[in-house]
């Protein structure tokens, strides 16, 4: 009687699974024990390749159109600061248009009343401003400097080229730097801008003059021979 060969019989490639549940996954019928227990377990499919991983083809054309769309982005960002500088410039250049034409305006205008507002001020020196053409004079005067004009020029002031003409320059030893001892014609600004300069005269400082008679007479110079009387 031959004998079982025990190296062979109950030898397994694998471990062996049992498929354990009491319903069968296919029929959805109730499997006895036995049944359950005969039953292999149901082969789990493999795990695809995540993302990003090495042999994913789709992961690295996903990084590619991600590093696409961030330069995209940057670029755009770019595009949107610059022209927002652009436009800051553009509104900056055309404010100051706008003030540079308003005052060319104002100077225009108020430049033909300056006339008007000499015979005011030479009427009030002389004491003519009275009744209605007091009230007239006032209120142009009052009008001209909520524009912006403004009157300049008095006696004491010190004299400035830039925006004093001088009609007449005399020499006083009451000063030290020129000075303007008279008005003829005020001179009136705008902001900073001259629109008519003052008409004065200036005095400047006579300075160190010789002192003439009363001095003790020149000493002769040594080998001088003028004064010595003795003659030869």
């Amino acid at each position: 009687m031959a004998l079982p060969d025990n190296d062979n019989e109950g030898r397994h490639e694998g471990p062996v699974i049992r498929d354990k549940r009491r319903i069968d996954p296919e029929t959805g019928e109730l499997r006895t024990p036995a049944e359950a227990a005969a039953a292999p377990a149901p082969e789990e499919p493999e795990a695809a390749p995540a993302a990003g991983e090495p042999g994913s083809g789709a992961g690295t054309a996903d990084a590619a159109e991600l590093a696409e769309a961030r330069e995209r982005v940057g670029e755009l960002t770019n595009d949107l600061k610059r022209v927002q500088a652009e436009y800051a410039n553009y509104r900056k250049r055309v404010d100051r248009d706008r003030l540079v034409v308003r005052e060319q305006a104002l100077s225009q205008v108020l430049g033909e009343l300056l006339p008007i507002l000499d015979d005011v001020g030479r009427a009030r020196e002389h004491g003519e401003l009275s009744g209605g053409f007091k009230s007239v004079g006032e209120s142009l005067e009052s009008l001209a400097t909520k524009l912006g004009l403004k009157k300049y020029a008095e006696k004491g002031d010190e004299f400035d080229p830039n925006v004093h003409e001088a009609l007449t320059l005399v020499e006083s030893p009451d000063v030290t730097v020129p000075t303007v001892i008279e008005v003829f014609q005020p001179g009136y600004l705008i902001g900073e801008r001259v629109l008519r300069p003052a008409r004065v005269v200036v005095a400047e400082g006579s300075g160190d003059t010789a002192e003439t008679g009363g001095g003790a007479p020149a000493e002769p110079e040594p080998g001088d021979d003028a004064g010595n009387g003795d003659d030869t």
